[in-house]
């Protein structure tokens, strides 16, 4: 059973939460509340530790009262769900500006499972425009958002903004639990590779890892169980995901050789350098000894992409294999389909990488082909990820 933290917070509909905490604790799962200090007005902390069965964690100022842990980064590695219900529009705010001022908001910022959200407030403020942007905003990080429903709200006003029933918000973090790619183990590589000249000097790419490790995290936020193999990346990116730290071409190769068989989805998004010196030297070449030119001698390292995927069909693997392509051109789809016919994979996803479009950017336009068609996407790197992972899992086979 899942590890589920539920956040309350201030406002009149903090009282459906006592029914969806119980929807969860009577499913077995272990349910940890985190309430604001506002959300006390409206709902009994007594109430709240009787339907999880676990004490309810409150707002405090001070989030490292506790010696052994950090509150909030526990909460955060343990959970396996994140669902805020109520969510007052103060907090969505909040939430969209990465706003991490007391337990529940740094909960949240720190979570790299999946989020729910689920709104409620009045109707001029559910329709306000900084609102409808919050929402937005959040909805193209990957979180999920309940909308709210049309009904009675405080008082006698009526309309949009009453809080989703308990039921639908439970429907929906059951299936974030499941996840389409539940029960899938997705290797994902990133970033760029780097080959040494010297102890100082390399050959490499502009490579970020920012696309890879969006592929990764939206794995994770489909439910996949995902393992993350990384070229030189910057570890705050990487921060949540089990990964295998990499350097050159060759250290690639071995890592994903050692991981063979260990997989259902192989996605190879890191950038490999098509070259490295034919010879490198642990010491730093001195400038003086190099003269006004540097003549390297290179050889070609491997085409990794194109000996896994022989070695797994080989060996009758049904591996669904996703292949990149960063090109220079405007004829995106047909040099996608051409690589897609000779690397041997399932999926080939091309990018135009001209004019500075996409390296170290957090937004992108990809083409993705297959053999049954070719779909283009745009948006984030990270709700781009989720899209083109949400279709491959429309059609792979279950384990």
């Amino acid at each position: 059973m899942a590890n589920v933290v539920v956040g309350v917070t201030g406002g009149i509909a903090a009282y459906k939460s006592a029914p969806l905490i119980r929807l969860f604790s009577e499913a077995g799962h272990s349910v940890q509340v985190v309430a604001t200090n506002n959300a006390f007005k409206f709902i009994g902390k007594t109430t709240l530790e009787a339907l999880s069965g676990n004490p309810v964690s409150i707002v405090d100022p001070d989030l490292f009262a506790e010696v052994d842990q950090v509150k909030h980064i526990a909460l955060a590695k343990s959970a396996d769900l994140v669902v805020v219900a109520p969510a007052t529009a103060s907090f969505i705010a909040k939430m969209t500006a990465g706003i991490a001022d007391d337990l529940l908001t740094t909960t949240v910022l720190a979570a790299t499972c999946p989020v729910i959200v689920a709104p409620a407030m009045h109707t001029e403020m559910w329709d306000n425009k900084a609102t409808a942007a919050n929402i937005e905003t959040l909805t193209l990080r990957g979180i999920t958002i309940v909308w709210p429903a049309v009904g009675r709200l405080t008082g006698e006003d009526s309309g949009a903004g009453r809080l989703a029933e308990p039921e639908e918000i439970f429907e929906t973090a059951l299936a974030a639990l499941r996840g389409p790619l539940s029960g899938i183990r997705v290797l994902v590589t990133a970033g760029g590779t780097r080959e040494p000249i010297d102890a100082a000097r390399f050959i490499g790419n502009f490579s970020s890892g920012k696309q890879g490790v969006a592929f990764a995290r939206a794995a994770k936020l489909l439910g996949a169980e995902v393992e993350l193999i990384a070229a030189n990346i910057d570890d705050s990116l990487t921060s949540g995901l089990t990964k295998i730290n990499v350097g050159s071409a060759l250290e690639l190769s071995q890592a994903l050789a050692a991981k063979f068989g260990s997989y259902d989805i192989l996605v190879m998004a890191a950038a490999v350098a098509d070259y490295k010196p034919t010879e490198s030297t642990s010491t730093k070449i001195k400038r003086s000894e190099l003269g006004e030119k540097l003549n390297l001698s290179l050889v070609a390292n491997p085409d990794i992409l194109a000996e896994t995927v022989k070695r797994l069909r080989s060996s009758a693997s049904k591996v669904v294999i996703v292949g990149f392509a960063a090109e220079a051109s405007d004829d995106l789809e047909s040099l996608a389909r051409t690589k897609l016919t000779a690397k041997g994979c399932d999926y080939l996803i091309a990018n135009d990488i001209s004019d500075g479009k996409v390296f170290g950017k957090d937004h992108t336009e990809l083409v993705v082909v297959s053999q049954s068609g070719s779909h283009s996407f745009q948006g984030s790197k990270q709700s781009v990820a989720k899209d083109i992972l949400s279709l491959i899992a429309s059609n792979i086979e279950k384990p």
